[in-house]
């Protein structure tokens, strides 16, 4: 897909070149003003030899990894690798098993147990998913800045675990539940079971953020980690990274997988306390299997607070918004010397021409004297990494539409399959299990991947990984769109077989004759789209993230689940509001009876809603440039620059 054009850039896309190497750069500029506003910024680029870290430390080997101790590894061969990255892996299954698990049941068990009603049982399920996934920023920054990626999963991980502890014993001790005696399923409809008191709705949503907020610190985390145990310097290493991002989605589908069936199981033969006690153990080996692989383990040092050096750009670009690039008392822009940046963690970023304003904090003045504050001139790494995290924001903000609609089918899905025949031969399958047919169909995918889909799709895209990573994201959003459509029009057709039928008031009677596995489609659907655009979307923040923020990057992945879950509670919200009239006894599209609601019309919205989306990705990503071009397009782009001096395509 053909995104933009570029010509002969020059300094400007160049490696940021030292006086070490031979190369002479300049102390002053002549301030002809009939060239100067029309040139590339990056001819300006100097170095100095007497800037001082902002932090403090000396400089480093840019994203050479180090031990646990912050010392080079002296062998690479015997640390990181896949080995190392099955551990992670094994962390990332129990944490999303114990996600999924709770995503899943917890509506249940507040309507079933605590007596709550089901819409804000509901909404208070997705706000804590929205609140875990969002508040991942927080964790990403504690990894970037102070902590380290591994440090920061250690930590986290054991909060999770104290959490999962606190609802296993909210499930088993009845003095955290109200009374449930003379509470049968009418009296449950009727709202004439005893309340919970507000103390044990206070336990309960105590304990569930303190795993929430577990979550947040090792979601943004784990994945960057895994990535890290490859050595970027090989000739394999795009090959392994892609290959990784596959296999970490992989065992979170199985984590998924085995919240949607084995922990329902459990939770039907044993009881509430045993199925979350199982994902507290589950979540316990999985963080001692973390703790063991410690030794083989590649770190990446934290490179100081990354909101500290947005804040360095922003104000220094404010205090030198008036400046000209065509002054007289312009020196040039601003780099520290050598191979490396005044970043722990970072290697040098090249200058690009985007937001120019931003490059005002880089411009040095002879007014900044030998030693300047910080806050009044940057790098032009520190100025690099503002305008790379603000270029990223658009790609994962479009993924939030896609994170809304799973949301929604946690939900919506669930309380169709409890109107249709859930029978699979001699066997019932509950209705709680449906959500595991995203998840095979995503396994299904995944072990298909590069044995038929990348041979395939290569020989249309010429793309030797079969699809570029922005490609990967708008193909998943369109069978997104693809499987919201399915969906409305097979509940326009459930609903008026209901009414048909005589079931219109019984929602909660199965319809015999009607097959549950008609949602197949919609879940196999969502399934293969979820493969192609979070695991590109993934990918692609970490390859394109900054050095020393790889693991805020990661971040914008789950804080765009987040702001799903939110978006989705708020669209209920207002759907609810907008089209029921109780007065009237006009129920909404939402109703809690599904066969007098139209969940059909709000399918459809959210059918219309994701088409606008994918126009915005479409735009967003003709614009977007990445870092750094692959090999293969640099080679074509090269020699045709050579044979003619015009512009050429830029394939994504």
């Amino acid at each position: 897909m053909v995104i933009g054009f570029s010509g002969n850039r020059g300094m400007a896309t160049g490696e940021i070149k030292s006086p070490e190497v031979g190369i002479d750069t300049p102390t002053t500029l002549d301030g002809n003003s009939d060239s100067i506003p029309r040139k590339k910024l990056g001819i300006y680029f100097i170095e100095s030899d007497d800037r001082r870290t902002a932090f403090g430390r000396g400089y480093t080997g840019g994203t050479t990894p180090v031990n646990i101790h912050g010392k080079p590894i002296a062998d690479l061969s015997k640390t990181g690798g896949w080995i190392a990255a099955f551990f992670i892996f094994g962390n990332e299954m129990a944490e999303r098993m114990a996600y999924f698990g709770l995503s899943v049941n917890m509506v249940a068990f507040m309507f079933y147990v605590m007596h709550r009603p089901f819409s804000s049982s509901s909404n208070a399920v997705n706000i804590f998913l929205g609140i875990s996934q969002a508040s991942s920023i927080l964790g990403g920054f504690l990894a970037d800045a102070y902590l380290g990626r591994y440090w920061t999963i250690a930590i986290f991980t054991t909060i999770y675990l104290a959490g999962l502890t606190g609802i296993t014993l909210c499930a088993t001790m009845g003095i955290f539940v109200p009374n449930q005696d003379k509470c049968d399923q009418l009296s449950l409809l009727l709202g004439n079971c005893e309340p919970a008191k507000r103390w044990q709705m206070i336990y309960l949503n105590t304990v569930l953020y303190v795993t929430g907020f577990g979550a947040a610190g090792i979601r943004p985390c784990v994945s960057s980690f895994g990535a890290d145990q490859f050595d970027e310097r090989s000739k394999d290493y795009k090959s392994h990274l892609d290959r990784f991002f596959n296999f970490f989605y992989l065992s979170v589908t199985i984590g998924a997988i085995v919240a949607f069936t084995a922990v329902v199981y459990i939770q039907m033969k044993h009881g509430w306390g045993s199925a979350f006690g199982s994902l507290a153990i589950a979540m316990g080996i999985s963080n001692m299997a973390f703790f063991i692989g410690t030794p083989m383990y590649r770190h990446r040092l934290p490179g100081g607070s990354p909101l500290t050096r947005v804040a360095q750009v922003l104000v220094a670009a404010f205090r030198k918004r008036k400046a000209s690039f065509c002054s007289s008392e312009l020196i040039g822009l601003y780099e520290v010397p050598g191979k490396q940046s005044a970043i722990q963690g970072s290697g040098k970023i090249a200058h690009t021409d985007d937001f120019r304003w931003l490059d005002k904090a880089a411009l040095q003045l002879k007014e900044d004297g030998a030693d300047p504050s910080p806050w009044r001139l940057c790098t032009v790494t520190q100025v690099e990494e503002v305008k790379i995290l603000l270029k990223l924001i658009s790609i994962p903000a479009c993924t939030i539409m896609i994170n809304l609609i799973l949301t929604e089918y946690l939900t919506l899905s669930v309380q169709q399959a409890y109107t249709l025949n859930t029978h699979m031969g001699h066997l019932k399958l509950p209705v709680t299990c449906m959500p595991v047919f995203p998840g095979l169909s995503i396994f299904l995918i995944l072990s298909l991947y590069y044995s038929v889909l990348v041979p395939l799709s290569r020989r249309i895209t010429g793309h030797p990984h079969g699809a570029s990573q922005l490609q990967r994201i708008g193909i998943g959003l369109a069978i997104s769109i693809l499987s919201v459509a399915c969906a409305g029009i097979f509940e326009r057709y459930r609903r008026n077989y209901a009414i048909e039928h005589g079931y219109e008031l019984t929602f909660l009677t199965p319809m015999p004759n009607l097959t549950a596995y008609w949602l197949l489609i919609q879940y196999c659907l969502i399934g293969i789209a979820e493969v192609f655009c979070i695991v590109g979307l993934l990918e692609f923040l970490y390859e394109e993230a900054p050095d020393a923020m790889k693991s805020i990057g990661s971040a914008y992945a789950a804080l765009a689940g987040g702001l799903g879950c939110f978006a989705a509670t708020l669209l209920n919200s207002i759907i609810k509001s907008v089209t029921g009239n109780e007065a009237k006894g006009q129920p909404s599209w939402l109703s809690q009876n599904i066969n007098t609601g139209r969940f059909d019309y709000f399918y459809f919205l959210l059918t219309i809603l994701s088409l606008i989306n994918m126009c915005a990705f479409l735009y967003a990503a003709h614009r977007y440039k990445y870092r750094a071009a692959p090999k293969f397009d640099i080679v074509k782009q090269n020699l045709a620059n050579n044979k003619r001096n015009t512009p050429s395509a830029v394939v994504i």
